[in-house]
């Protein structure tokens, strides 16, 4: 009995420690995305501060695949040591229950969320040849014109097509949604005035709103941001209710010690707050922001929900 209590209290020491060692090899990063995109930008900027910070390599992984399904389901079924985590999308993590009937992982059972790194604003922009330039025309044309506007999306279920549904629920108007496979097909049609309008992540807008090949409208988020500063938020316009921002999230495996979430939450939070972290971002148009584990989590919780009504409210059936 005496050794099987020494072996016990061995064992309730033996996790502290480890967590304490931690991390002791090169950290792996997925990002469930090919390379250039916004979230694998994003990673590999907070990456590499965070391997200073923590004195290991941050080796970036780009997995992509189904909307970044395929690399966060990864993360879930990697040890859970904290040596395998992911800065990964609020498509991935939140949207995608509510669109697909056999995701292979749940959020908040198979993944421990760390910290929310940025916010990217969703940038509303129209066309050239559409005669609005402000909420205002925009809106009056729409009722003036019901169902003969259209707006463009990434693909079904994107975070481009529901934020324009929730544009179109929360304004009351009828435009026609018109899917693209991805982003860079979108914005050409947009620039040749093949479709009408478009919400899409700030990063992948601002080089044409500052070539004055699109108009901008409104940002789907609470504040102006500097790279425009003179584009009304949806608020400003009398939309408060359309908040679209993309968003990135790191997680780990679920059954990560706590104490390893704690350092990997540090780590990524004060590399966040750096000014060379920051001024690496700024031109992306992210919003950083570096919360704790537990406000990530109910942060998850309510996007799970509220995309969930737009998807629902939109008809949007799983596929």
């Amino acid at each position: 009995m005496a050794c099987l209590a020494a072996v016990a209290a061995l064992a309730v020491l033996a996790l502290p420690a480890h967590a304490q060692d931690f991390p002791t090899k090169p950290i792996k990063l997925i990002v469930p995305f090919p390379p250039g995109g916004p979230n694998d930008i994003i990673a590999r900027v907070v990456g590499s501060k965070m391997s200073e910070l923590l004195g290991q390599p941050v080796v970036i992984d780009n997995r992509g695949g189904a909307g970044g399904v395929l690399g966060t389901d990864a993360v879930a079924k990697a040890e859970p040591d904290g040596h395998t985590i992911a800065i990964t999308s609020a498509g991935a993590l939140a949207i995608s229950k509510s669109l697909q009937e056999k995701l292979p992982y749940d959020t908040l059972k198979d993944l421990k969320p760390v910290t929310l790194v940025a916010k990217v604003p969703e940038l509303l922009v129209v066309a050239t040849n559409v005669p609005a330039g402000s909420m205002k025309e925009l809106l009056a044309l729409a009722k003036e014109k019901p169902g003969q506007l259209n707006f463009a999306s990434t693909g079904p279920g994107s975070m481009p097509h529901l934020a324009g549904e929730l544009f179109k629920s929360a304004a009351a108007i009828d435009i026609v949604h018109v899917p693209y496979k991805g982003a860079a097909p979108a914005v050409n049609d947009i620039i040749g005035n093949q479709v009408h309008m478009v919400f899409l992540d700030l990063p992948v807008l601002l080089p044409q709103v500052k070539a004055g090949k699109v108009k901008p409208i409104a940002l789907g988020t609470t504040a102006r941001v500097p790279s425009l500063p003179d584009v009304p938020t949806t608020g400003e316009v009398g939309l408060p209710q359309i908040q679209a921002e993309n968003w990135y999230g790191m997680v780990a495996p679920a059954g990560t010690p706590s104490a390893v979430i704690a350092k990997l939450y540090k780590a990524a939070a004060d590399a966040l707050k750096s000014a060379e972290v920051r001024e690496k971002l700024a031109p992306q148009g992210a919003i950083l922001v570096g919360n704790t584990p537990e406000e990530f989590a109910a942060y998850i919780r309510s996007e799970t929900d509220k995309w969930g009504k737009v998807a629902k409210n939109a008809g949007i059936k799983p596929n």
